[in-house]
């Protein structure tokens, strides 16, 4: 049932892949200066920081920008790779080696906030409730004061989407946290669609990406609700920054520190608060607050100062395994481990014999998954097949290896 989920949430077909991965180009009244900027990242930080950024950016004659939304990882791989200038991200680095590679520059302040079904009667979650829903814990509407009826928990795919991300670290203490939702999406705008059909779903956004959708309504966390005064003072306790990421090492490094420099410009923070986002500056008085922020929401969260568990309920084995050495279901996670890592084997084997060196694009087909299902991986794949970005389309025949 998990899988059956999974296939229909995932919304990436390789013959529809204009509709996550829309190119926005802006028109100017001026003459554009200098090279065009592509951004790409999560649509949480298109809608509230850069796309109408971009189109104030070439009315003042700097240039284009052209916008890429999907999610933080494309944006991320993008940038550390050279196809991307800018990426998006509603989180901070990970502090993994590729993200040690990249500098993340906090542009904006926006709110974390739980979305429901209008229809839906519950008015306040608290964070403990919150962290129980996402561990599994409580999973019918009347344990929070609705009606009896199972929380659809909805989520985005990949723990380190900034927006999840930035939520588990609070919750959890680290943002990679296994969390108990089968309901998974490629980025916050599908989960959006989903939940606005759905009178008992529950999914996580942000402010600026749902302010005036009449067909989501925000659930205050504590009592509080998530608007910009209350993230602007604190007293909402879910906020987090919002970045803008750059490489270092690309031949557009000026022009990319011009667009940051950009953002500080009157006209610049005008828009941003136009779009129910903080500029940066004006909430300079949170950095100082974070981590007495972090230490309490954690503690209300799990109601004790000790560690969080290791794993959530409804966690897959091999997260399991990966991050729960300590777990009863170890051994059966590491069994499913190794088990896929032969699968693995055999079939990268596969894929260097005659008959397996090239693969034809059908139709549900993403880059990603192409890469899974014939045991490579994706920077494999765009390499043999001199590919700039994930772009694929119905059709297309791939190599499969080098030769």
């Amino acid at each position: 049932m998990s899988a059956l989920l999974l296939g229909a949430c995932l919304v990436a077909p390789a013959a529809a892949k204009t509709t996550h991965r829309p190119v926005h180009k802006t028109t100017s009244s001026k003459s554009s200066k200098g090279p065009t900027l592509v951004w790409r990242g999560d649509v949480t930080t298109a809608h509230g920081v850069v796309t109408e950024m971009a189109k104030l950016w070439e009315k003042e004659g700097h240039g284009r920008v052209e916008l890429q939304p999907f999610n933080t990882a494309s944006g991320l791989d993008a940038v550390a790779g050279g196809t991307a200038d800018i990426a998006g991200s509603a989180r901070p680095s990970d502090g993994s080696p590729e993200d040690s590679r990249l500098i993340f520059t906090p542009v904006a302040w926006d709110g974390l906030v739980m979305i429901t079904n209008p229809a839906n009667p519950v008015r306040s979650l608290s964070l403990r409730q919150l962290h129980e829903i996402y561990f599994g814990k409580i999973t019918n509407w009347s344990q929070v004061g609705g009606r009896d009826a199972p929380i659809d928990l909805y989520a985005v795919i990949s723990p380190n989407d900034g927006v999840e991300y930035s939520l588990r670290s609070l919750l959890y203490g680290r943002g990679d946290q296994q969390i108990s939702a089968p309901r998974l999406y490629l980025n916050t705008k599908a989960l959006q669609e989903g939940i606005a059909l759905n009178p008992n779903g529950l999914g996580l956004s942000t402010l600026s990406n749902v302010v005036g959708n009449p067909k989501l309504r925000t659930i205050p966390i504590n009592g509080v609700a998530p608007t910009v005064a209350n993230i602007a003072d604190g007293s909402y306790p879910l906020y987090i920054p919002l970045y803008l990421v750059t490489n270092p090492h690309s031949p557009k490094t000026a022009q990319t520190q011009a667009f940051l420099d950009f953002l500080q410009t009157d006209k610049a923070k005008a828009v941003l608060r136009d779009h129910d986002v903080l500029p940066y500056q004006d909430g300079i008085g949170l950095v100082s607050m974070d981590q007495a922020r972090r230490n309490k929401v954690y503690a209300e969260s799990t109601a004790s100062s000790a560690k969080p568990p290791l794993a959530a309920p409804g966690a897959s084995y091999a997260a399991a395994a990966a991050i729960a050495p300590t777990s009863e279901r170890t051994l059966a996670a590491r069994s499913a481990l190794e088990q896929r890592h032969a699968e693995t084997v055999a079939a990268k084997a596969t894929t260097t014999s005659g008959a397996g060196k090239t693969y034809t694009v059908v139709k549900g087909d993403t880059l990603s998954g192409i890469a899974q299902k014939k045991g490579v991986n994706v920077a494999e794949l765009r390499s043999w097949n001199h590919l700039k970005n994930d772009n694929i389309r119905l059709g297309q025949v791939l190599q499969l290896s080098s030769d």
